[in-house]
């Protein structure tokens, strides 16, 4: 055979819709159509659901992700990491070898050192030591992961928000979450295997946040709205009841079916998939999100007097309703920590409308038997600088170390990892780069993050890009 016939036989291959269905990739036309469709009498190709429960690598401890993302930065000097030695230089010039090479997001990196403005006292059988205004997530001290030596290249929230849940400070990526999704299915069928709950402010970082990247569209984050309808134009406008809706949505079925036999293309799969999504949503998500449902007591541990009103706590117990309903991964945002000035009054604040729902779910998690499969994650994209910006009350960001925590789903509890210099300013041992926490988290989900890819423009792309290794030391 010569070349031209292979090139030939090589371009009839490509364009076979047969080959097409039957081995590309991720089974992209499939979504399910043989339930979709049969039922219409439109022949469905033979192909997988994308969005069906797939085994990772290898078993794993973790099944399902809650990522509480705490955006703006929290601040570890006053929530995670004491510092006595930053009190006592408070006041003072850091030291000059400090800070070369060193970039501060605003202030001249020459300020002032400020000590930490709340007390710490060690609490659970492992002598974690937390901040007076956790009271709460220091009863479930030892539950914790605690990392103290997180670091990051970004210095501004939102290139910082985006490596933080994508692995690059570039747009275009996907997120952690569509990585999961895309690794491991969703094993709920009413509800999507990604969902986003806001609180405080929108992040910095916006969609990029969760979305799926170059990752088909079904895999992204689809954000439920904190207060009203959780997805706009959920229910039925006036004058179209049920059995219309049906046959409209089975009309349409009919004809995207049509040209997805035509054209082969993803995305109309995925079209088809979402349809039907929003129309199961219609029974299924305002069941989810009644909160009379749930006991007295369990309302009063996350600190919920209205289960209507829209905040952090509503969001942490609406987390807990959706992965037991099968959702793979919920992520929280509550962007609220960027204290560059008030810092006192701010952090309190915040830890006021964040720690006892925090503690509450861990603890629900546990009493329901599902903390030991589920990965929870608490932080944000870096952390706050041990120099004073904004009078005597403040700090700026700081990326060369700050703070997080994990519990659950094969985590390590009651442990606390790494060490950072007397100042809070650098790593002092065991450093824990952005990358290395996703090759963590994804060893955890049963994968090797080295072979959970995806080829993009003529490359395999990974949430860890070509850098991470796995923290061993964190692993139960």
């Amino acid at each position: 055979m010569n070349l031209l016939q292979q090139l030939q036989q090589a371009q009839a291959q490509v364009l076979a819709r047969r080959w097409f269905l039957r081995d590309c990739g991720v089974g992209l036309a499939g979504l399910a159509l043989n339930s979709l469709l049969s039922r219409d009498g439109v022949a469905a190709p033979a192909a997988a659901n994308p969005l069906a429960t797939r085994q990772p690598h290898y078993p794993a401890k973790a099944k399902r992700v809650i990522y509480i993302f705490q955006a703006g930065a929290p601040s570890h000097l006053e929530l995670f990491d004491n510092k006595p030695e930053l009190t006592k230089h408070s006041g003072q010039l850091p030291p000059a070898e400090l800070l070369k090479g060193y970039r501060a997001a605003f202030i001249n990196p020459n300020s002032a050192l400020l000590g930490p403005k709340f007390k710490f006292a060690k609490h659970g059988q492992s002598g974690m030591e937390l901040s007076e205004v956790l009271p709460y997530t220091a009863q479930v001290a030892d539950e914790l992961c605690l990392i103290r030596t997180m670091q990051t290249e970004a210095v501004n929230h939102a290139p910082a928000q985006i490596m933080m849940n994508t692995g690059s400070q570039q747009f275009g990526r996907p997120s952690f979450g569509s990585w999961t999704l895309y690794g491991l299915g969703s094993e709920s069928n009413d509800l999507p295997g990604f969902v986003v709950l806001t609180s405080a402010k929108g992040t910095s970082g916006g969609a990029s946040n969760y979305g799926c990247g170059f990752l088909p569209t079904v895999y992204g984050g689809i954000p439920f709205r904190s207060s009203g309808e959780p997805v706009l134009y959920l229910s039925n406008p006036a004058g179209v009841d049920q059995d219309t809706q049906r046959a409209s949505l089975d009309a349409l079925n009919r004809l995207n079916a049509q040209s997805l036999h035509a054209d082969a293309d993803p995305e109309i799969a995925a079209r088809i998939q979402s349809y039907e999504m929003a129309y199961r949503l219609q029974t299924s998500a305002p069941e989810l999100m009644e909160l009379g449902q749930e006991t007295k007591e369990t309302l009063d541990s996350y600190g919920i007097k209205n289960p209507k009103d829209a905040n952090f706590a509503r969001n942490c117990l609406l987390a807990r309703r959706l992965v037991e309903r099968g959702v793979r991964f919920v992520q929280l945002f509550h962007e609220a920590w960027d204290q560059h000035g008030n810092l006192t009054a701010g952090v309190k604040q915040n830890a006021l409308d964040t720690d006892q729902a925090s503690a509450a779910l861990i603890r629900d998690l546990k009493q329901r038997g599902l903390l030991k499969d589920t990965l929870v994650i608490w932080g944000g994209e870096f952390g706050r600088t041990p120099m004073v910006q904004g009078g005597n009350d403040g700090r700026d960001h700081h990326n060369r170390c700050f703070s997080l925590w994990l519990a659950g789903g094969g985590i390590k509890g009651g442990y606390t990892h790494g060490q950072t210099d007397e100042l809070g300013f650098n790593v002092a041992a065991d450093p824990v780069h952005v990358n290395d926490l996703h090759a963590t988290l994804l060893h955890l989900l049963g994968f090797d993050h080295t072979r959970l890819t995806f080829r993009s423009q003529g490359r395999d792309y990974r949430l860890t890009d070509v850098h991470g290794h796995v923290v061993k030391e964190m692993l139960s």
